[in-house]
């Protein structure tokens, strides 16, 4: 029964981690209509210079501090220099271009950083555990990890809910040509709603750092299984991302966890083991299958 919970609460940290990454990108596809397939790019960006920073500094929420500084400009370079003259094209130009930039980010920081991974550490004041009941202790960071995440997710729903600037952001995503037919500067808009999402990507990053290994490239296993949240959840609904990264993470995570010993009830120990991780791999994506079959536009389209 621990061993349950503890892999329920690893997979409660990864759906946290993908939320952060599915909510910013989910709101620039669902207002913008941009995909953004190198979105992943400023998680690694957040990565590199969160490690970069708490390595120098000596201090982990300085290192969180520059990551969404770095991720948040970086973002808007990107819009203002990029996508600004892509919004009017096809998606296949906007796919196009946006692979471009993984390319070129992923040169970069081998540039900068070189080949080889960098590794941050746990903040002393976050590395040793909590027992959460009798017999079950977890680590402090993790549960870290997944605090902040739910933090993000009640100012994303009061911004977007109960703010001016968020109604501005709704009506933009319902009719563009309206809202700037009013007086607002959608272009502004814009660029303040692209940012938003990759310093959600670059906070993401910076709060996998401890727990993977940061290298060039590592945006591009998240950025999938983000799409696959997004397309489960329903584009362009922060309701949906939070619902699709707790059912990605969750099926993830216990697939991996508990199916070998399923299958070693049945099968030899080899077999088994490689059946389990097959399925285990590609269970988020029979999820994704099951659910478009029942739901087309996801569980919670906006």
């Amino acid at each position: 029964m621990l061993l349950v919970i503890e892999q329920v609460l690893n997979g409660l940290q990864l759906g946290i981690t993908l939320f952060l990454m599915s909510a910013g990108l989910t709101l620039v596809f669902g207002i913008m209509r941009v995909i953004n397939l190198a979105h992943g790019s400023f998680y690694m960006i957040g990565a590199y210079v969160g490690a970069t920073v708490t390595s120098a500094s000596g201090s982990f929420l300085l290192g969180i501090l520059a990551a969404l500084g770095a991720a948040g400009l970086a973002g808007i370079l990107v819009e203002c220099i990029v996508l600004r003259h892509l919004y009017d094209r096809e998606h296949l130009t906007q796919v196009l271009a946006t692979f471009g930039l993984i390319l070129f980010f992923n040169e970069l920081t081998r540039m900068i950083w070189g080949r080889q991974p960098l590794f941050m550490d746990v903040p002393p004041w976050l590395a040793g555990s909590i027992e959460i009941l009798p017999g079950l202790t977890y680590p402090s960071y993790r549960i870290a990890v997944i605090a902040v995440g739910m933090l993000v997710a009640l100012l994303l729903w009061f911004l977007l809910a109960r703010t001016r600037l968020g109604m501005r952001i709704r009506a933009g995503a319902s009719n563009r040509e309206m809202i700037a037919a009013l007086g607002v500067n959608i272009k502004i808009l814009y660029t303040l709603v692209f940012g938003l999402g990759t310093l959600l990507a670059g906070l993401a990053g910076v709060m996998a750092g401890p727990i993977l290994a940061v290298e060039s490239g590592m945006g591009e296993s998240i950025l999938i299984l983000t799409f696959v949240v997004i397309v489960i959840g329903g584009i362009g609904s922060i309701r949906g991302a939070v619902i699709g990264a707790l059912l990605v993470g969750m099926v993830d995570t216990l697939g991996r966890a508990f199916l070998p010993a399923l299958f070693r009830l049945f099968l030899p120990g080899a077999h088994a083991d490689g059946a389990a991780a097959s399925l285990a791999a590609i269970s988020i994506y029979m999820l994704m299958a099951a659910i478009l079959l029942w739901r087309p536009r996801g569980l919670f389209p906006a």
